[in-house]
């Protein structure tokens, strides 16, 4: 929950930023209005130093990250006409269509054997002809070859639908794919709540309610989760703190979220860029830095923000460490989904590279497991 968060008042040039410190110092909780102030606030390094006290307070200088690998086995969705901010996904016929086959699964998961990777982040498309079993298959199989290694997979709209294809609950889907060794849920699909906005950028796609009541199924089951906003597009400040005090509504109720991960919206390669006429016009790093540190902020019971250095680059990741960042996506490998949207960031970054990032900031780095238990320090940069 809230933690008091002192900042001197010589810090905040903004007078509207006073009243929302002095609730802060007080360990109270902010309200919507509150939300939507902080994102109006022309004084970002006043919400900087709020969002940098508020996470100093509960995690000191420690950046965490996870060693992770990332594995997309199908690109093929039924809402390739639909999502509209998407450059990933194909029809069946389509040119760059693919679907993994499992020997091609665990050909990609082979880097998992050098012994760093601790966990695979599997997520794809809503393929009609990847069904349960394809993803229980795929699940054992990882477990019985890499049984060391986290399965971090499918996000709610893909439970969500393999329920409606299996003709299934939710429970069902999820208890199924935990006995064949599902760990965790990522947070991706979320999107913005809004129904508005999602009918002009998502129409058709599992709506916030759902999404919601996926990830309080899995909860309920012992399956922990992530939880996203997708930001930057045609959203508004009110439509960000709506969706963001959904998340904080349902962490009170289950306490089953691990993480909140903002995700910058890339204009490139999709049609609401085109529509908009924004390709090649991403997020700008004020947005980004802000919408991080209103996360720190208003999402008094999540411990953990994250900062996706694949969406929003690596220096500006490294900023984000004085801005109520305490964790970083970490050692990637072959990230695909944000590079079909136009993401020019790398898509793996070595150990060594990361180490330097967060050294960078004058923080230390630490690797952690899936579930946010430190593994080992980095205190001497000879550690590494």
């Amino acid at each position: 929950m809230a933690v008091a968060v002192s900042v001197p008042r010589d810090r905040l040039r903004d007078p509207a930023l006073h009243a929302i410190a002095d609730k802060l110092a007080q360990g109270e909780r902010l309200s919507t209005q509150d939300g939507v102030s902080l994102f109006r606030s022309p004084d970002l390094l006043g919400v900087g130093a709020l969002a940098d006290a508020a996470n100093r307070a509960r995690h000191g200088d420690v950046v965490t990250f996870a060693a992770n690998q990332h594995i997309n086995p199908t690109n093929i969705c039924v809402l390739r006409k639909t999502c509209v901010f998407c450059g990933y996904a194909r029809l069946p016929k389509e040119e760059g269509a693919y679907r993994y086959s499992l020997d091609q699964v665990l050909a990609e998961a082979e880097p998992a054997r050098n012994g760093m990777t601790r966990e695979f982040h599997i997520v794809g498309g809503l393929d009609m002809q990847a069904g349960l079993e394809y993803y229980a298959t795929m699940f054992r199989a990882l477990k019985r070859e890499h049984p060391q290694v986290h399965i971090k997979a499918l996000t709610a709209v893909e439970i969500a639908h393999l329920a409606r294809i299996e003709k299934l609950s939710w429970s069902d889907v999820l208890t199924s794919l935990k006995e064949a060794g599902l760990d965790t849920l990522p947070g991706g699909g979320a999107e913005t709540f809004s129904a508005a906005v999602r009918e002009q950028i998502a129409d058709k796609k599992l709506g916030g309610a759902d999404y919601i009541g996926v990830h309080r199924t899995a909860h309920a089951l012992g399956i922990r989760s992530n939880c996203t906003l997708l930001y930057g597009h045609v959203e508004s400040f009110e439509d960000r703190v709506a969706h963001m005090e959904m998340l904080r509504d349902l962490q009170d109720e289950t306490g089953g979220f691990l993480a909140f991960i903002p995700l910058a919206y890339h204009p490139d390669d999709n049609e609401l860029g085109r529509r908009l006429g924004r390709e090649g016009s991403a997020s700008t790093g004020f947005d980004d830095l802000r919408t991080l540190a209103v996360g720190r902020l208003f999402l008094d019971n999540f411990a953990h923000i994250k900062s996706h250095w694949i969406m929003v680059t690596q220096g500006l990741s490294q900023a984000s460490l004085h801005f109520g960042v305490n964790d970083l996506e970490g050692t990637v490998v072959r990230e695909k989904v944000y590079h079909a949207v136009g993401a020019h960031t790398p898509q793996a970054m070595s150990l060594d590279a990361l180490l330097r990032l967060i050294r960078g900031a004058a923080k230390i780095p630490a690797e952690r497991d899936s579930f946010y238990r430190i593994l080992r320090r980095f205190d001497k940069a000879e550690a590494a």
